[in-house]
Protein backbone atom coordinates (compact mmCIF):
# COMPACT_ATOMS: atom_id res chain seq x y z
CA UNK A 1 0.00 0.00 0.00
CA UNK A 2 1.44 3.37 -1.00
CA UNK A 3 0.73 6.66 0.77
CA UNK A 4 1.89 10.20 0.02
CA UNK A 5 3.64 12.58 2.41
CA UNK A 6 1.50 15.74 2.61
CA UNK A 7 1.98 19.22 3.99
CA UNK A 8 -0.02 19.67 7.22
CA UNK A 9 0.44 23.20 8.62
CA UNK A 10 4.18 23.71 9.23
CA UNK A 11 4.76 19.95 9.32
CA UNK A 12 4.40 17.05 6.97
CA UNK A 13 2.47 13.84 7.55
CA UNK A 14 1.03 10.67 6.14
CA UNK A 15 -2.68 9.90 6.05
CA UNK A 16 -3.22 6.35 7.35
CA UNK A 17 -6.01 4.60 5.44
CA UNK A 18 -9.17 3.80 7.42
CA UNK A 19 -8.85 0.06 6.73
CA UNK A 20 -5.42 0.04 8.41
CA UNK A 21 -6.71 2.01 11.40
CA UNK A 22 -9.68 -0.36 11.74
CA UNK A 23 -7.44 -3.43 11.52
CA UNK A 24 -5.22 -2.08 14.31
CA UNK A 25 -8.08 -0.73 16.42
CA UNK A 26 -6.75 2.83 16.23
CA UNK A 27 -8.61 6.13 16.09
CA UNK A 28 -7.87 9.86 15.95
CA UNK A 29 -6.01 10.96 19.08
CA UNK A 30 -4.27 7.62 19.72
CA UNK A 31 -0.51 7.88 20.18
CA UNK A 32 2.05 6.12 18.01
CA UNK A 33 5.73 5.45 18.68
CA UNK A 34 7.84 6.26 15.63
CA UNK A 35 11.30 4.73 15.14
CA UNK A 36 13.71 4.28 12.27
CA UNK A 37 15.77 1.16 11.74
CA UNK A 38 17.97 0.24 8.79
CA UNK A 39 16.46 2.96 6.63
CA UNK A 40 12.85 2.02 7.40
CA UNK A 41 10.20 3.96 9.28
CA UNK A 42 8.29 1.95 11.89
CA UNK A 43 5.17 3.00 13.79
CA UNK A 44 3.65 1.15 16.73
CA UNK A 45 0.64 2.00 18.89
CA UNK A 46 1.69 3.23 22.32
CA UNK A 47 0.37 1.21 25.24
CA UNK A 48 -0.74 4.21 27.30
CA UNK A 49 -1.08 2.27 30.56
CA UNK A 50 2.46 0.89 30.20
CA UNK A 51 3.85 4.32 29.25
CA UNK A 52 2.25 5.81 32.38
CA UNK A 53 3.70 3.05 34.57
CA UNK A 54 7.13 3.56 33.03
CA UNK A 55 6.96 7.29 33.76
CA UNK A 56 6.05 6.62 37.43
CA UNK A 57 8.88 4.08 37.73
CA UNK A 58 11.34 6.57 36.28
CA UNK A 59 10.29 9.26 38.78
CA UNK A 60 10.51 6.73 41.64
CA UNK A 61 14.04 5.71 40.62
CA UNK A 62 15.14 9.35 40.41
CA UNK A 63 13.68 10.11 43.82
CA UNK A 64 15.22 7.09 45.55
CA UNK A 65 18.44 6.82 43.50
CA UNK A 66 20.74 6.66 46.54
CA UNK A 67 18.65 4.06 48.38
CA UNK A 68 18.35 1.89 45.27
CA UNK A 69 22.11 2.07 44.76
CA UNK A 70 22.69 0.90 48.35
CA UNK A 71 20.22 -1.95 47.93
CA UNK A 72 22.00 -3.07 44.76
CA UNK A 73 25.33 -3.55 46.60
Amino acid sequence: MNVTIRKIGNSEGVIIPKEVLDRLGLKAGDQMEVTTENGTLQMRPVDEAFARQLEHASRFMDTYKVALKKLAE
